[in-house]
């Protein structure tokens, strides 16, 4: 298992915002993203993470190109986020 994870600054005036942008696109991440298994929404004080599951690293490097994730996602949350989003990938040991 592989994980993508995102951290976004995002103000507290804006996550609300932010989670419709999340439930939008699970779905369609889940169903059409090769190698997808799972999406959650992890929200601290601090920021919020978007925790990304998938089969292998290559899919997870193709998602971050992909048009779902350029086009739709980074557009409908460039406006909400307060600083750049902090992307690592995580492989379980």
């Amino acid at each position: 298992m592989v994980y993508l994870q995102i951290s976004l600054k995002i103000a507290d005036a804006n996550r609300a915002a932010a989670a419709g942008i999340y439930q939008k696109y699970k779905e369609p991440f889940l169903s059409t993203v090769a190698g997808a298994k799972s999406k959650d929404l992890l929200v601290r004080k601090e920021d919020v993470q978007v925790l990304h599951g998938f089969d292998s690293q290559e899919n997870a490097d193709a998602y971050l190109q992909s048009e779902l994730f350029t086009a739709d996602v980074v557009a409908g949350l460039k406006p909400l986020l307060d600083a750049a989003p902090e992307v690592r990938i995580y492989e379980v040991a």
